[in-house]
């Protein structure tokens, strides 16, 4: 079997939500998805948009995966792509589709001129931990995950 990665296009969004509610519960948060197909359409197809997104479609041109990427900028390293995502859906892992599309976020990265590649796994996560450290990436337990939701903003902005 293969898989073609190809950039997305917004007619792709309704399937790509579709994989973000599915990694939302594989993840154990299945009500933590907020965002809509016009956020997403917004927010990665507009002007100045805020993330890259690849699919990965199967032989009958079904979006079976996504590896959804943005920039940021390191101090130390300077240009970075980080990974945000990198979904297969449950039917379809194990046949070389999550390699395939990390392949594609590497030669981004590459063409980006970035120094670093760079996502985060939940630590319960075996298999995506396994598929990782068999690639030769490395993983740090040394940093520690901080967020600051919308709604704690001004409270903390204004103290």
């Amino acid at each position: 079997m293969s898989i073609k990665i190809r950039r997305a296009e917004k007619k792709d969004i309704p399937r790509v939500l579709e994989l973000i509610k599915e990694l939302a519960i594989y993840e154990r948060e299945p009500n933590a998805v907020v965002i809509n197909e016009d956020e997403l359409i917004r927010d990665g197809f507009g002007s100045n948009p805020a993330y890259g997104l690849f699919v990965g479609e199967d032989e009958a041109q079904i979006i079976v995966g996504i590896a959804l990427y943005y920039f940021r900028y390191s101090t130390w390293n300077g240009k970075v792509l980080y990974l945000e995502d990198l979904i297969v859906t449950e039917q379809e892992r194990g046949k070389g589709y999550g390699r395939d599309l990390l392949n594609a976020i590497l030669e981004e990265a590459d063409k980006q001129n970035c120094r670093l590649c760079t996502w985060q796994v939940l630590d319960w996560n075996e298999p995506s931990i396994a598929f990782y450290k068999n690639i030769g990436a490395d993983l740090d337990e040394g940093w520690i995950n901080c967020t600051v939701k919308k709604e704690q903003y001004k409270s903390i902005y204004s103290s």
